[in-house]
């Protein structure tokens, strides 16, 4: 009897009748089994579709804030990033945008990212320092750059990049790829669109060069989200970063700028 009033009361309140699961079938399985990573190019990366569970990315759109709200950072400087902004760990988060953020830190994901990865020792970060949830309206753009490698406050070696794009019939037009670019800045080696359960993961390091260069395009509130989850381990190899303690690194294009 207990469970029939808790999902009348989840009815009644617009929640779900049960838990969502966060990932489709077999996603753990097949993101742990996934070969290949470390030889990526230019640098270790996958990109993986339908991962997670349709419905729960649904429900974690519905519960993005406004743009407007509290604790929401607007970043528009004009020359390396415009119209993007990102939550903080003060944000006020949905309960299924809270589950995918505990089910993302959980022993079980952290395992199954450091088998696919061969990085041992992965740490979420309860900060969701720079992470969370990432939207960029229309004309945004986040120039081609190498993250920030060290946590302000843990003091942690920032390793893995996830990112999971929210965006249900996104067509080619609109734009608003993730480029990867090689270690010299010839080009872009990778560009990803940024479609509905569309996971990516990469190495983070001092050379991981990347961006979302070209600005979002389409109609008038056309919004472009992610999730952005970072992971860190006590220590990292000394050949992937250029100086221990760095902020994020900008590079401009050879051709076009930032």
């Amino acid at each position: 009897m207990t469970d029939l009033w808790t999902a009348a009361l989840n009815r009644l309140l617009g929640r779900p009748a049960r838990p969502l699961a966060v990932f489709a079938a077999g996603g753990v399985e097949r993101l742990a089994g996934h070969a290949g990573y470390g030889e990526a190019k230019p640098f270790p990366h996958l990109v993986l579709d339908g991962l997670f569970d349709v419905a729960l990315l649904r429900a974690v759109v519905g519960e993005f804030p406004s743009p407007d709200a509290d604790r929401v950072e607007l970043h528009n400087d004009g020359v390396y990033v415009r119209l993007k902004r990102n939550t903080t760990w003060e944000t006020a988060f949905g309960p299924c945008t809270r589950r995918l953020f505990e089910t993302m830190a959980s022993p079980v994901v952290l395992l199954a990212l450091e088998r696919m990865s061969g990085i041992s020792g992965l740490i979420a970060d309860p900060y969701l320092f720079g992470g969370g949830l990432h939207f960029t309206g229309r004309g945004g753009t986040l120039a081609i750059h190498a993250d920030f490698n060290r946590h302000p406050k843990l003091n942690l070696d920032r390793r893995l990049n996830l990112l999971v794009y929210l965006n249900e019939n996104w067509p080619e037009e609109y734009q608003g790829w993730l480029e990867l670019w090689d270690r010299d800045m010839r080009g872009a080696a990778v560009r990803i669109a940024p479609v509905f359960n569309r996971t990516v993961i990469f190495n983070t390091t001092s050379f991981s060069f990347h961006g979302q260069p070209e600005p979002v395009l389409g109609p008038a509130g056309i919004v472009r989200r992610s999730v952005a989850l970072y992971y860190y381990t006590n220590g990292r190899p000394d050949g992937e970063i250029s100086e221990r303690d760095h902020s994020t690194l900008w590079r401009s294009r050879p051709d076009r700028g930032f």
